[in-house]
């Protein structure tokens, strides 16, 4: 009798635990700036970050993803924000690692936010993409969500598809599919890079300056060590997200926002790459 060998992306995708809404109290903890700079509110609903010149401030999931759907609200630093970063993101640990970057790059009154991504796989990333938002993120709440699967990594703002990174090993492209991730966050000086460049720099006299969150959500598996301690706490869900992909509406929403939104694009800096685009240039941009 031959044996079956079941590999470990089909054990991961049959074992699972399903998180829900999440509580801040319950699902993360606060890494830096918590004795004046990060706070949880509101039983744990809300929660804010701020910036001054003693500190900034970060906080991060307790648990591990691989694979899923996490969504986030957030109010951004209102006013004069420039020089500092509010970095949204999924991230594991050690030198070769997977990185998911949601990035809003401050800036002077009156001028647009910069939203920049990214995505690192195996410790290698270069693949940045940067686009204007078509609404004042720090007049209120909106949502900005990671669909991430086997097969694609999807940005989401307020429900709109405005990135894709597809899933291209076929190629030899890496893809972020074996580390699992925790969610981080965090606000902090970043005036040598953040605004034009490193030109304009931070304006003291405007802080501290506090980012707000709410409404975390995570429908994803959760491993406590490792990939294979999936484990499921909930088998009649049908776990949609797993295979999701952008459909015809989906396409329609990136077409449009990267025609009237995006500023930047990797894999339309030839000058960058001088030996060539990244391979997945070629294939989708």
């Amino acid at each position: 009798m031959r044996s079956r060998v079941v590999s470990p992306m089909v054990v991961i995708i049959s074992l699972m635990m399903v998180a829900n809404a999440g509580n801040f109290y319950e699902d993360f903890y606060v890494t830096w700036g918590g004795d004046y700079n990060a706070k949880i509110l509101n039983g744990g609903n809300d929660l804010t970050l701020s910036l001054d010149q003693a500190s900034g401030s970060g906080f991060q999931s307790n648990n591990e993803y691989l694979f899923g759907k996490i969504d986030m609200q957030l109010k951004l630093v209102p006013g004069n924000s420039a020089g500092t970063v509010t970095a949204y993101y999924l991230s594991s640990k050690g030198a070769t690692w997977d990185e998911i970057d949601f990035e809003f790059l401050g800036n002077l009154s009156g001028d647009p936010y910069i939203l920049h991504t990214n995505v690192f796989s195996q410790g290698k990333g270069n693949r940045e993409q940067q686009f204007y938002l078509w609404f004042d993120p720090t007049a209120d709440f909106h949502t900005y969500s990671i669909l991430w699967n086997p097969k694609n990594i999807i940005f989401y703002v307020d429900g709109i598809a405005i990135r894709e990174f597809k899933n291209m090993e076929s190629i030899g492209v890496p893809f972020p599919k074996k580390q699992p991730m925790r969610i981080y966050s965090s606000l902090w000086n970043a005036d040598n890079w953040a605004t034009r460049g490193g030109l304009v720099k931070i304006d003291w006299s405007h802080a501290p300056f506090t980012a707000s969150y709410r409404n975390f959500n995570a429908n994803a598996s959760i491993c406590t060590n490792g990939p294979s301690s999936c484990t499921s706490s909930n088998p009649n869900s049908n776990n949609s997200w797993l295979w999701e992909e952008p459909d015809f509406a989906k396409q329609g929403q990136m077409k449009w926002v990267q025609d009237n939104y995006m500023i930047y694009n990797y894999c339309k800096d030839a000058k960058r790459f001088p030996l060539g685009l990244p391979k997945e240039c070629y294939v989708s941009n």
